[in-house]
């Protein structure tokens, strides 16, 4: 198992925040049965991955198109990065439901199915999942980059999967303070990765830097 795939995994995992966002599945599905809820939980997963796996397929492209160096998307994405990692470590779920109510109007949940719309999107495959697939895939067309990043994106989805599959028992056996711990964890992990990212977008940038 390479470096590489170690960093995407962990990248994912901290970005994606299973645990962090499984209020979050609750609340949506709360008085539904468990097979629309298990329903819910597998349409999310695979279509947060689907949407993310197009992105790393694509991102080399959408950079050439734009002509934005790979150097420049990192700089802007560890911005993104850490301002969600910081929103974690201080308590701030950046999909709280109260935002979410406000953000969507309850008549197009009622009609829509919340799997697509909240959840996959903007939800799991958000701004910042998305810039994180950006990042790993990398300016060059690598094809084992690009296979280790989705095999992370699918790891980490088949993860989401079953902490949303099995959230009553989950509930049951870590409450709120775990669960906090846990989110504030992933966290620390995604400003740390930031950072790590932002350094190395402005050495690229400006070489002077490291001297």
């Amino acid at each position: 198992m390479s470096v590489f795939f170690l960093h995407a995994l962990v990248s994912m995992l901290a970005i994606m925040n299973p645990i962090g966002n499984l209020p979050i599945f609750i609340s949506l599905v709360e008085g539904e049965t468990p097979a629309y809820q298990i329903a819910t939980a597998r349409r999310a997963t695979l279509t947060a991955f689907s949407f993310l796996t197009l992105f790393a397929l694509l991102g080399n492209n959408i950079l050439l198109f734009f002509g934005i160096t790979l150097a420049a998307f990192r700089v802007a994405g560890s911005i993104i990065l850490f301002g969600i990692g910081l929103k974690i470590l201080q308590g701030r779920n950046i999909h709280s439901s109260h935002n979410l109510s406000s953000a969507i109007n309850e008549d197009i949940l009622a009609k829509d199915d919340v799997a697509i719309t909240p959840l996959a999107t903007p939800i799991l495959a958000g701004p910042g999942s998305i810039t994180t697939v950006m990042l790993l895939v990398g300016a060059e067309w690598q094809i084992q980059t690009i296979l280790l990043t989705i095999a992370a994106v699918a790891i980490v989805s088949l993860g989401t999967y079953l902490v949303f599959r099995y959230s009553t028992l989950i509930t049951r056996y870590l409450g709120p303070l775990e669960m906090n711990i846990i989110s504030r964890v992933m966290g620390l992990l995604l400003a740390v990765i930031a950072v790590q990212m932002g350094a190395s977008g402005l050495l690229e940038l400006f070489p002077c830097l490291g001297r």
